[in-house]
């Protein structure tokens, strides 16, 4: 989890809401990605997303079955999705979601109209919700 924190640093220092990603497969991570929405003007570019991308290449396939990501908030309904259709085994995130998403992830997780289910573990890191807190705590000041 500490080098999914270490993208969201990184994230955090380019100004980007700081969400950091990894993968990792046999023990070894294998992609690192962190929020790049602000810099890239594209909706999609969530640290989840580049994290699998880059896996992906990597493995030269779409299916990430042996793989786990790690990610420093909990992956919206997107991101979610895509580590479902990537079949990735376990998502583990550091801080929850502070907006109301009344347990969507884990029905999206174990929904039954997916063909792969995804172990959805919640391994709360206090450094992942300070930098969150930081982050927007410094955008309210400069508004």
């Amino acid at each position: 989890m500490s080098a999914a924190i270490a993208q969201a640093q990184k994230a955090f220092e380019k100004q980007e809401i700081p969400v950091g990603a990894v993968i990792v497969k046999n023990g070894e991570i294998i992609s690192r990605g962190y929020n790049k929405r602000e810099s890239s003007q594209n909706a999609t570019f969530h640290a989840e997303i580049i994290a699998i991308q880059k896996a992906c290449k990597k493995l030269k396939s779409w299916r990430l079955d042996e793989c786990d990501l790690y990610v420093s908030l909990e992956p919206c309904p997107m991101c979610l999705g895509a580590a479902i259709n990537a079949r990735i085994k376990n998502v583990y995130f550091a801080a929850k979601q502070t907006s109301s998403q009344d347990d969507i992830s884990q029905q999206i997780a174990t929904s039954q109209r997916l063909n792969h289910k995804v172990n959805l573990v919640y391994l709360p890191d206090e450094k992942a919700g300070r930098l969150l807190t930081k982050f927007f705590e410094k955008k309210r000041r400069a508004n």
